[in-house]
């Protein structure tokens, strides 16, 4: 196919990112031998990074992993964190569910300069996990980075490449230095990096089928990527597996924190290239592109349809007639707001939003009130988007939502996990600060 450049608004955008344009303990039930212990070392560090084409290297906080270590789903991790940055750090996870040692502020608080932490999380699923350090960094000295994980199926799909793109933005100041997020940035431009250059180039081998685990890290913006002359069949949504879909127009559209994996058949012919392209709302912005490669191909034609992912064992059934619900406003500073808190001023005794019993489903209605797209993140649980009409929900679950100016998005999620739960919220907006509630589950 060939998809012919076209305008995308941010209103677009959220309409896409809301209809289908859209990791341990033994499981339970079954008999397995415990898999010894694996050792994840995550460091926090000063590293430098070229944010535009032709630029210098600039200084900014990166996380890295001491050692490659291979995650796979039923593994359990020794997570230690140091952090070496001249500020606090606290981690942050997308893609675990269940795991209160690992939950900021409330298993975990930031932890000092030169100080190191150290808990177990349990890999209870596959997929493409995001850490980053972010939920307590706003306004802070510099922006703080993201890391991909990725936790390997026990049975995974037949590919000839796993690669991950993750797609970061920074904002210079006047000084050149990057700026964080949750300040004012003026009308510094917008600059993006692929894997943390200005662009990048994956090759593709003719009849190969290839496996893109495209994450969006950047601070507050809400983006789309479109792959032109590729179906793009999505696999997997925030580190769950998906009833597999050709993405429309080959366009993905990714909130922060979104993780989105596909599956790619490199049908071009040899030395043909293709556009990855950036849509924020703005401009539209050349990032990537896909190189076929003049290689033999690695087989005679294209492999067929391939098998939806092993599921990770979330429910197959939500009993919505039965489910606690509960409506949550977001955005607009009402009496009904006051209970959102910034990170630094949260505590575990601050009152829940809501208490739910261990094993009832639990439907949330996100009432936007703000004058722009605001980006809802639930810890512990993952979720399914609700129809319009209540009456079924979309076939992926997610653990990041961005919801359109004064619209309202119902949510549903099995409570399965006791324990205290963050929920996350902010604007698509450079300086829009960072909000938290709780709720609990007993």
């Amino acid at each position: 196919m060939t998809n012919a450049p076209f305008p995308l608004s941010r209103r677009t955008l959220l309409a896409g990112l809301g209809g289908a344009a859209l990791a341990g303990l033994p499981l339970p039930g079954s008999a397995q031998t415990a898999a010894p212990r694996k050792a994840l070392t995550l460091r926090a560090t000063i590293g430098s990074a070229v944010l535009k084409a032709g630029g210098e290297p600039v200084a900014r906080p990166m996380l890295a992993l001491a050692e490659a270590v291979v995650l796979r789903r039923g593994d359990e991790v020794a997570v230690r964190f140091e952090n070496r940055l001249a500020q606090p750090a606290l981690l942050g996870w997308r893609g675990i569910d269940g795991v209160a040692a690992a939950e900021p502020l409330v298993g975990r608080q930031p932890v000092p300069p030169g100080g190191n932490d150290g808990f177990i999380v349990p890999l209870r699923s596959a997929g493409t996990l995001l850490v980053d350090l972010r939920l307590a960094a706003d306004g802070g000295p510099a922006p703080m980075p993201a890391l991909p994980l990725v936790v390997q199926e026990t049975s995974p799909p037949q590919v000839d490449g796993d690669e991950v793109v993750l797609i970061e933005d920074a904002r210079l100041g006047s000084d050149g230095r990057p700026l964080a997020a949750g300040t004012d940035s003026g009308d510094a431009p917008w600059l993006y990096t692929i894997n943390g250059k200005p662009t990048a180039e994956i090759v593709l081998r003719p009849n190969g089928r290839f496996r893109l685990r495209f994450i969006n890290a950047c601070q507050r913006n809400v983006i789309a990527l479109r792959i032109d002359d590729h179906d793009v069949r999505v696999i997997a949504l925030d580190s769950q597996p998906a009833e597999p879909f050709l993405a429309r127009n080959g366009t993905l559209v990714l909130a922060p924190g979104t993780r989105v994996d596909v599956l790619l058949d490199a049908t071009r012919p040899p030395g043909t290239t293709s556009a990855i392209t950036l849509l924020d709302g703005g401009k539209p912005t050349p990032i990537a592109r896909l190189v076929t490669s003049s290689e033999p191909a690695l087989r005679p034609a294209p492999l067929p349809p391939s098998a939806p992912l092993p599921d990770n064992g979330l429910p197959a059934q939500l009993p919505l007639a039965s489910a606690l619900r509960v409506e949550l406003p977001l955005g607009a500073l009402t009496s009904a707001q006051l209970d959102w808190f910034a990170p630094g001023k949260f505590t575990p005794a601050a009152g829940p939003a809501f208490q739910v019993k261990r094993g009832r489903t639990v439907v949330l209605a996100l009432v936007n009130r703000a004058t722009m797209p605001m980006i809802f993140h639930l810890h512990g649980h993952h979720f399914r988007l609700l129809d319009r009409l209540d009456d079924g929900w979309k076939p992926f679950w997610l653990d990041t939502l961005a919801i359109d100016a004064g619209q309202t998005q119902r949510i549903a999620f099995a409570a399965e996990y006791p324990g205290l739960w963050l929920m996350e919220a902010f604007a698509a907006k450079w300086s829009a600060p960072r909000l938290l509630r709780s709720y609990v589950v007993t």
